[in-house]
C-alpha cells in the first residue's frame, strides 16, 4: 500500500471500524476475495464511495479482481491499530457487559492492549476481569495521570 500526504475525511476516518469488522467477519467466514460492491452492501454505502475511501491511503485492490480479504484486513488493521503496536485502553464498568468487552478487548488479535478496569461498587474493587486488575471509579484520574 502506497502512502498518501492527503488530509482523509472524518467520515472516512469513522469508517475505518465498520469496514475493518465486516471484513474480519468475512475472513472468518473464509472469504478470500471481495468486491468493492460486496463492501458497499454492507456498508450500506456505494461502490465508488468505498473505492474512494481505499483510494485516500493509496489504495488495495485491482479494478476487476477486487480486494484480498486478508491484505485489506491487514492494512486497515494497520490503519487503525497501528504497526503492531496495541492501543492501551482502559475499560469503566465490570459488570456483564464490561465483562463481555473485556473478553473482546483482551483477544490478542484485537489491537487492543487493556491495562485497567474501573468500577463503581466497591465489592468490585480489588477483584481481576480476565486477568486484569479492578479499580474504583475515584482512582481514575490519578491512574490516568
Amino acid at each position: 500500500m502506497n502512502h498518501t500526504q492527503n488530509k482523509v475525511s472524518l467520515p472516512v476516518i469513522k469508517r475505518l471500524p465498520k469496514y475493518y469488522r465486516y471484513i474480519r467477519q468475512m475472513q472468518a467466514n473464509g472469504v478470500t476475495k471481495v468486491s468493492s460492491s460486496e463492501l458497499a452492501r454492507m456498508m450500506g454505502t456505494t461502490a465508488s464511495q468505498v473505492r474512494q475511501d481505499f483510494n485516500c491511503f493509496g489504495g488495495f485492490g485491482q479494478q476487476g479482481i477486487g480486494y484480498n480479504v486478508d491484505v485489506l484486513l491487514h492494512e486497515i488493521g494497520r490503519l487503525l491499530f497501528g504497526d503492531g503496536e496495541k492501543l492501551p485502553t482502559i475499560l469503566i464498568g465490570a459488570g456483564r457487559l464490561g465483562t463481555a468487552v473485556s473478553r473482546f478487548l483482551t483477544t490478542d488479535t484485537n489491537g487492543y492492549n487493556l491495562l485497567a478496569v474501573f468500577d463503581s461498587k466497591q465489592d468490585m474493587v480489588g477483584k481481576n476481569l480476565d486477568g486484569i486488575p479492578i479499580h474504583h471509579i475515584d482512582e481514575l484520574e490519578d491512574f490516568c495521570a
